[in-house]
């Protein structure tokens, strides 16, 4: 019962979440945040696997239970009721949809009042796949186990590593004895050096990292690709004062710590970074604690925007902009996302409606991104007010041209932008070798000279989402003189 009592908790809170509005991140995170939040026993991987089935299977499970009527028989204790109705659901998809087919607890009056109610059950649900015409309900459930990154990429740490790189070295490679020339010849025990980012490697997303040594002591640490192109490109020295504006979780703070510290111990804050939401804060904490960065880099809690005022930060030459987007690039959210896009999307009894809920996604689609573009471009905007830096690398785990080529357009436009003296970097100083760039046809709407949209779209990096071995991702870099 303490399983089931666990993952009614979680449960409750995805559900509180949606309710509230879009869902932000994966379910997978979700689940995370809220067995830290109420700092549940239970394995969270147990939790996860019971929660996200469950959720996956909501609206079958929701149109049994109503035409079942077992919440109406729930009986009051107290005037109230008896059982939870969030609990009573993950019996009854244990019972109908689990592989097991059975209720994994011993007695109890829950059970025996769901048990009770097993023949009408599985009658309601025997009518409804007739009506759906289908055998097996998993036959309508969007596969999404292909939501996964086809490589696991790992960057060698050398604020750790400073003096024994080459005893890493050794070690990844006694782990990973076969190295290979690409990427997409990745198979379990290999190990590719990328060719793009020093230092990183890619290796088989099945092969475990995590209970390495290397990985315990923030010797490596785990980062998609993409997501080390921003501190590569702004390539910080040990004279730099660096802002990251949105900070965690920290991957992007301590890849440009690995940067700036790489020659030295980190002894003075060299590194400003800012989250506004506390919890998220404490995670940022935990990573540069574990990637030795501690002295190095100083938290701040609260909005950018309103606590970083550019008086107060006279030495800073340079900036990491990754704000919030729409994920859109992201792996491990599709069932999270297919949700966003539409609550009534997968609505089964009214499929007859599926035009008009293809109206309202785009809508939803449409009415977020131009809320999120307003939030970056003001956000990336008022950066560029810092009166001392010399470069900021914008970035975003989207794929959308409303949230990448069109916010470098309308900073470029921008008046005080302009004045400032902001331009976008060249292809040769922002990955030269990468082939994949900005979208042309973007640029060209608004830049009638071919070669000045040229060079925009060139300055411009883009990552395909699997197609380019992890995340999507876009970034670019604005400098002045």
């Amino acid at each position: 019962m303490n399983f089931y009592r666990d993952a009614t908790w979680v449960l409750e809170y995805v559900e509180k979440v949606e309710t509230e509005g879009r869902v932000a991140g994966s379910l997978q995170t979700l689940v995370l945040n809220s067995c830290k939040k109420y700092n549940l026993k239970t394995n969270p991987k147990h939790i996860y696997a019971a929660v996200s089935s469950c959720w996956l299977h909501r609206e079958f499970l929701d149109t049994v239970l109503k035409r079942s009527g077992i919440l109406k028989d729930i009986p009051n204790k107290k005037g109230q009721p008896a059982f939870s109705k969030i609990t009573i659901k993950l019996l009854v998809h244990d019972l109908l949809f689990s592989k097991s087919k059975r209720i994994q607890m011993g007695k109890h009056p829950i059970k025996e009042f769901v048990l009770k109610h097993k023949t009408r059950l599985n009658s309601e649900l025997v009518r409804l796949k007739l009506k759906l015409k289908v055998t097996d309900v998993k036959q309508l459930i969007k596969d999404d186990s292909a939501d996964i990154t086809p490589v696991r990429w790992i960057r060698i740490n050398p604020v750790r590593t400073r003096d024994k790189m080459k005893e890493v070295l050794a070690e990844l490679e006694k782990k990973f004895p076969t190295r290979v020339s690409s990427w997409s010849e990745i198979i379990p025990g290999t190990i590719y050096h990328d060719e793009y980012v020093p230092n990183l490697f890619g290796v088989h997303p099945g092969d475990k990292i995590t209970s390495h040594e290397l990985y315990r002591t923030g010797k490596i640490i785990i980062q998609d690709r993409a997501s080390c192109f921003p501190a590569h490109i702004l390539n910080p020295n040990q004279s730099d004062v660096i802002i990251d504006a949105c900070a965690a979780p920290g991957n992007k703070t301590t890849h440009v710590a690995a940067h700036i510290f790489q020659d030295q111990e980190p002894e003075e804050v060299r590194i400003h970074a800012f989250e506004k939401d506390p919890e998220r804060a404490k995670t940022l904490r935990t990573m540069i604690k574990a990637a030795g960065c501690t002295k190095g880099i100083d938290v701040h809690v609260g909005d950018f925007t309103k606590i970083a005022k550019p008086s107060a930060f006279p030495n800073v030459t340079g900036f990491i902009m990754d704000p919030s987007c729409s994920g859109s690039g992201i792996f491990g959210r599709k069932v999270m996302d297919e949700h966003n896009k539409s609550k009534e999307e997968t609505n089964v009894v009214a499929s007859e409606q599926e035009e008009e809920h293809e109206d309202i996604k785009d809508e939803d689609l449409k009415n977020r991104l131009a809320k999120l573009s307003s939030f970056q471009f003001e956000i990336v905007r008022y950066a560029l007010s810092f009166p001392s830096a010399k470069k900021l690398v914008y970035s975003t785990c989207s794929v959308h041209a409303e949230e990448n080529e069109r916010i470098v357009i309308d900073l470029l436009l921008d008046a005080k932008v302009k004045e400032s003296g902001w331009r976008v970097r060249k292809r040769a100083g922002v990955l030269p070798a990468w082939p994949r760039r900005g979208l042309l046809n973007e640029f060209e709407e608004v830049f009638h000279d071919k070669e000045v949209a040229q060079d925009l779209a060139e300055g411009c990096i883009r990552v395909l989402p699997k197609e380019d071995g992890g995340i999507g991702f876009f970034a670019v870099c604005f400098e002045r003189d």
